[in-house]
């Protein structure tokens, strides 16, 4: 467990301990996150396309995936509406953000576009696959492996240059709220979800741990439970994130916390936009707290929870 978790969190913090003053380096940092997350899904994909009776094994995924999804946002809506109701937050009024997306549909372009990667990736293993062998899935695993690190040290460096000083996020009371809240109902949600899925209570666990973090929840699951749960543990964490598109700009100001908690760990990137445009400025630092804080918690959770026997 020590061995996985250090080589986990290792990049992150190798990333974090890099400086980066210039914008435009910023920018194309950026830009390679985006591609490390198409590059693991699209791999993921052609680790799908190797399993038996793929149809059959697909239609298990989505009903795992949707019961695991159901399950996990009925506790976490339950749990942040709780919190929203004894926090004096409240979301102010809607500046025009720039380039902030308008829309619910433009917002989830992005989600969408990562589940067609997904299934280019398990076209490409069931065309490639009969001639290539079962080196082709091997390889596709440990090229995503590979992918991981690097992203996660790129998602470091993000995260140190990001303007927020680690002493502001400790400091920060109502996003630390939110993130534990959002946690604690996740995993509770993964304890009640793991006898239906025909998990261990420890992979019930680790299969909650997400926190919407769909890139490194595939590859850490996917790598210890198989590509089928690492599939599941996708598409409830991708899931989290199209319907939080569609759930923020409807309760930011009645229920502000729920909004940004809902999110996950999304809510420091992906989902901040969505946030920003319809919540206001003063929910920008609460979120990105809520979603950093998330995003530190996630990799040890998951590992942890996956080295306990059964």
């Amino acid at each position: 467990m020590l061995y996985g978790l250090l080589i986990v969190l290792l990049p992150l913090l190798l990333g974090y301990l890099v400086r980066v003053p210039s914008s435009r380096w910023q920018q194309r940092i950026n830009h390679a996150v985006n591609s490390a997350v198409y590059a693991i899904l699209l791999l993921m994909g052609i680790s799908l396309a190797g399993l038996e009776n793929l149809s059959s094994q697909l239609s298990k995924l989505g009903g795992n995936a949707l019961l695991l999804f159901s399950i996990t946002t009925l506790f976490n809506l339950a749990a942040l509406w709780w919190l929203s109701r004894r926090v004096a937050l409240k979301a102010g009024d809607s500046p025009v953000v720039k380039d902030a997306p308008t829309s619910k549909l433009a917002a989830m372009q992005g989600s969408l576009l990562l589940v067609v990667v997904v299934a280019v990736g398990i076209l490409l293993g069931l065309l490639a696959g009969p001639r290539l062998g079962e080196g082709l899935f091997t390889a596709a695993d440990l090229l995503a492996e590979w992918a991981l690190y690097c992203l996660l040290a790129l998602i470091g460096c993000q995260l140190r240059n990001s303007g927020m000083p680690l002493k502001q996020i400790l400091l920060n009371r109502l996003g630390l709220a939110i993130a534990i809240t959002l946690a604690l109902s996740s995993l509770l949600a993964g304890l009640a979800a793991a006898p239906l899925l025909s998990l261990s209570w420890n992979e019930g666990l680790a299969m909650a741990s997400g926190f919407g973090w769909y890139s490194l929840s595939a590859i850490l699951i996917g790598d210890q439970l198989g590509p089928l749960m690492g599939g599941v543990a996708f598409f409830n964490d991708l899931t989290r994130e199209l319907l939080a598109f569609i759930l923020i700009p409807l309760v930011i100001h009645r229920h502000t916390a729920l909004a940004i908690g809902y999110g996950g760990a999304t809510s420091m990137d992906f989902t901040l936009p969505v946030i920003q445009q319809h919540g206001g400025i003063a929910c920008v630092p609460i979120a990105v707290v809520s979603g950093f804080i998330l995003s530190l918690l996630s990799p040890p959770l998951i590992l942890f929870f996956l080295s306990l026997s059964g």
